[in-house]
């Protein structure tokens, strides 16, 4: 069956995460990657908009109201609408460490009031109307090794003024489920870190399905596996439903991808799980059925669209219209399967 809702988006941050340092590809920038959103189109349809990357060269944080302006006008120009968008929270940036001291804290609870700034002024435009600010914990998994505990209370408090500052803005984050981050690691660590911070509605959870298909293997928290190599589908489906009954209720983004059950790491980006193309004939997932998991009662939740990641994409690859093409049609087969109208 056909439906309207919930609208689909591509991430622009393919264009950025992993490219630009040293020996990495370099950037792609916004103009276009918003050319090959819009010219994507499968028996008729279309991207309905856009998920954005806080971040030069795409968007600085500290961008000036005329400037963001004309950066809407462009984005509506395509067509396309505005969603989640990704605050700048890691050490480098306008951020630090949520799990870091006191100073670091706030950091990461100023890139996260700036990003907010920004969410207004959209809205304000009328080019967004729906979608979260993301965050991570922006801390490395050796860190939260050290010292589980005291890292999940640190990153729960940060998390918590800096759910407060987006509540007073009409805002919500969403956690990314990755294994690169610590106490996001894993599915169990995910899920302690979101009981701890205790804001639910306001402080949830993104969901990747190439990230979380790692929290099953139990990469960088074996003690939380819920599988080993050679599973059968039965066992799968016994996993998933366990993963995905435990973070769904936290669950207010969503992001439909592909793995193949390997890691990957380019430019300064930690290894993670790797994003294949939608149509990899090495994809673990079945792409609709996997989602379908995730979005049970997604209104209730407050989903309102849908977004592709691809990060770390070679470029050769974002370059091809043929890569988005066969995103969409991944994607409109989950709204098909799981939509609303």
């Amino acid at each position: 069956m056909s439906h309207s809702l919930p609208k689909l988006h591509n991430a622009m941050w393919p264009g950025l995460v992993g490219k630009g340092s040293p020996g990495a590809e370099p950037f792609i920038d916004l103009d276009t990657m918003l050319r090959y959103t819009a010219a994507a189109e499968v028996d008729g349809h279309k991207f309905d908009g856009v998920d954005l990357f806080l971040f030069d060269p795409h968007t600085n944080i500290d961008i000036s109201e005329d400037d963001l302006k004309l950066m809407a006008d462009k984005i509506a120009a395509h067509g396309l609408a505005v969603g989640s968008l990704v605050a700048p929270v890691w050490p480098g940036t306008v951020g630090d460490s949520a799990a870091g001291d006191a100073a670091a804290r706030a950091k990461f609870v100023l890139a996260v009031r700036k990003a907010c700034r920004i969410a207004k002024l959209l809205n304000d435009h009328g080019v967004r109307q729906y979608g979260v600010i993301r965050i991570d914990s922006a801390g490395g998994v050796d860190a939260y090794a050290a010292d589980p505990v005291g890292t999940t209370q640190r990153i729960a408090e940060t998390f918590r003024e800096a759910g407060q500052v987006a509540a007073d803005h009409g805002e919500r984050l969403a956690a990314e489920g990755e294994i690169c981050w610590g106490g996001m690691h894993s599915w169990k660590a995910m899920l302690e870190t979101l009981e701890q911070t205790n804001m639910p509605g306001t402080v949830g959870f993104q969901a990747d399905l190439a990230h979380t298909y790692l929290y099953l293997m139990g990469y960088n928290a074996p003690e939380a596996a819920l599988l080993k190599e050679g599973y059968s589908p039965e066992e799968f489906h016994a996993a998933y439903t366990t993963m995905t009954d435990a973070l769904r209720p936290w669950t207010i983004d969503f992001h439909v991808a592909q793995n193949d059950g390997t890691v990957h790491g380019s430019g300064s980006h930690d290894k993670t799980g790797r994003h294949c193309q939608a149509d990899d004939p090495n994809g673990k997932l079945d792409i609709t059925a996997a989602s379908g998991y995730w979005l049970q009662d997604a209104q209730a939740r407050g989903i309102k669209h849908l977004c592709w990641d691809g990060c770390m994409f070679p470029n050769e690859v974002l370059h091809r219209p043929s890569t988005w093409n066969a995103i969409l049609a991944a994607m409109l087969k989950v709204r098909d399967a799981h939509g609303w109208s």
